[in-house]
């Protein structure tokens, strides 16, 4: 029975997360005692698995805005859960650990759509955000109860469905005597302020912009796919920033918005990167490089100023997600920021590139526990609400 697995004292616990980059699958087996603010937790293991040229060209004809038949992604759902069904069991084996001692595996998904703000129709205001990878062939192939689809139940409460990791940051990183920006770069980037001792409900939480997204479709595009990121920002590094064109980014409407706010592709996605060029045919690869990774360190910096900094002191940014891999990148953060010291997560015990899977793990034990694991002060939802949806196990229930 579910109640005989939330009333074990720790679980084993698998996180699976395939992030807007579409560069490959996270996966992290953890060891998780309690939950709340009680959580205690041991990783064990953390595996990045990459995808194929063949898998990752089809999630982005899916995930990019127009693109994607019914049928298309009917196949890549069940594709992807074979694939997630593999990585839970290859990070299990690669630490030695069978999957019959597994007690829960949490997955994110890979987003196709993130649809946040209300369209009327036939009068009813409609939000949604697809994530594919189905769980039920997760469980059915490794037999291990699965939970998913995490968004759905903060969009149904009038939330974002986004961020989702700014309860873990809560949980993990708060601080009684410092306050703390948590600043992830994933495919998009998003801000959790801690401060110092704070309540739950004092946590803001919300998505800044691009995170390495813009930059790995400049790069794929200008390298004619033999690349697919720009490996330390040696690219960019390169070039030279140009101001005319980053002025004109900065104008994005969506960063003109307040929070609650949540983005995808379908604000940073392939249509922007065709304007770019379109507009800019002469210049030069490297300078254009140079100038999208300026731009998610600018759009970062504005957001902390703007609806952060403002309200609490901050002693402290820490950076998680794949963009710390980018020096580049972490470098124009730092002088974006400079009143801030700046530091991978790492240096607080939480490796930078495991911190995604990691909290879908998380929030997969307090979905089990029944707790309510969002934020509406980074949602927007009317109420905290306990995410995701929970497919037995094969054989176990």
């Amino acid at each position: 029975m579910l109640e005989a697995l939330a009333a074990k004292p720790e679980r084993l616990v698998i996180g699976i997360m395939s992030g807007s980059s579409a560069d490959g699958v996270d996966a992290c087996l953890m060891r998780l005692r309690g939950g709340g603010a009680a959580l205690s937790w041991t990783l064990l293991g953390h595996e990045t698995l990459e995808y194929s040229l063949k898998v990752r060209d089809l999630i982005l004809s899916c995930a990019e805005p127009g693109g994607g038949d019914s049928e298309s992604i009917c196949r890549l759902n069940a594709l992807l859960g074979e694939l997630f069904a593999r990585a839970a069991g290859h990070v299990a084996a690669r630490v030695g650990c069978d999957m019959t001692a597994v007690d829960l595996i949490g997955c994110h998904g890979q987003t196709l759509r993130h649809l946040p703000v209300p369209t009327s129709i036939t009068g009813i205001p409609v939000r949604g955000s697809l994530q594919v990878g189905e769980p039920t062939v997760i469980a059915e192939r490794t037999g291990v109860t699965t939970i998913a689809n995490f968004r759905a139940r903060d969009m149904a409460a009038g939330g974002q469905g986004s961020p989702l990791l700014s309860y873990v940051d809560y949980l993990l990183l708060r601080h009684r005597s410092r306050g703390r920006l948590v600043i992830s770069i994933g495919g998009v980037a998003s801000l959790t302020g801690l401060p110092a001792s704070a309540p739950p409900e004092r946590v803001i939480g919300f998505d800044t912009g691009p995170g390495n997204m813009l930059i790995d479709s400049m790069v794929t595009r200008i390298t004619g796919g033999r690349e697919w990121f720009d490996r330390d920002g040696r690219y960019a590094r390169r070039g030279t920033v140009l101001p005319a064109v980053l002025d004109r980014l900065m104008q994005h409407a969506f960063l003109q918005r307040d929070p609650p706010r949540s983005c995808g592709r379908e604000e940073f996605g392939r249509p922007l990167v065709d304007a770019v060029l379109k507009e800019h045919p002469d210049a030069r690869p490297e300078d254009l490089i140079a100038t999208v990774t300026r731009f998610t360190a600018e759009t970062i910096a504005v957001a902390c100023r703007k609806h952060v900094m403002t309200h609490h002191v901050y002693e402290e940014g820490i950076v998680c997600g794949g963009g710390v891999r980018n020096g580049f990148l972490m470098e124009q953060l730092r002088e974006a920021i400079p009143e801030l010291p700046i530091h991978p997560s790492d240096d607080y015990g939480l490796p930078a590139i495991a911190k995604e899977a990691m909290a879908i793990a998380i929030l997969a034990n307090e979905t089990l526990l029944g707790r309510p694991n969002s934020l509406p002060s980074a949602t927007g939802a009317a109420r905290a609400v306990v995410l995701g949806a929970i497919i037995p196990g094969a054989g176990r229930s």
